[in-house]
């Protein structure tokens, strides 16, 4: 059996411009589902609102993101989660980064660092933290 993870972005009435945003950094399309079309709100307001969406990416990098419910609290946090994404081709990963840095916070610029070849960290424009490197080859692994 595989288990796979999925980080789940929820935002307040911005996840399709959000989705698409992904879509374009890593080279996919935005499937989306809104509340209107599943019949869940009789709301005009909330009728084009994204109730399911996902971006998945032809080397595996996976996104769901939707538009918190009617109703329910919103706050996006400050640190509260990352997505992390670590691969073993630094092309790859720096597509990835360059895709995402319209409109981030660069935090951790990327470049090597003291337990990747290639790694960095972004706040990207919506709000969203993004970690990324190339994962070093096992056995390289450091403990203290």
């Amino acid at each position: 059996m595989t288990i796979t993870t999925t980080p789940h972005l929820n935002f307040d009435g911005n996840a399709r411009e959000a989705l698409a945003f992904y879509a374009t950094a890593f080279g996919s399309e935005a499937m989306t589902m809104t509340y209107g079309a599943m019949g869940a709100t009789d709301d005009p307001a909330w009728a084009d609102r994204i109730v399911w969406g996902q971006v998945q990416s032809p080397s595996g990098i996976r996104v769901m993101a939707f538009d918190v419910w009617p109703g329910q609290p919103y706050d996006q946090g400050t640190n509260a989660s990352y997505v992390y994404l670590s691969g073993t081709d630094a092309d790859e990963i720096t597509r990835a980064w360059e895709g995402l840095l319209e409109g981030a916070e660069v935090r951790q610029a990327l470049g090597p660092a003291a337990w990747s070849s290639l790694a960095g960290q972004l706040r990207d424009k919506f709000g969203v933290i993004w970690a990324l490197d190339v994962a070093a080859p096992a056995g390289d692994e450091h403990r203290d």
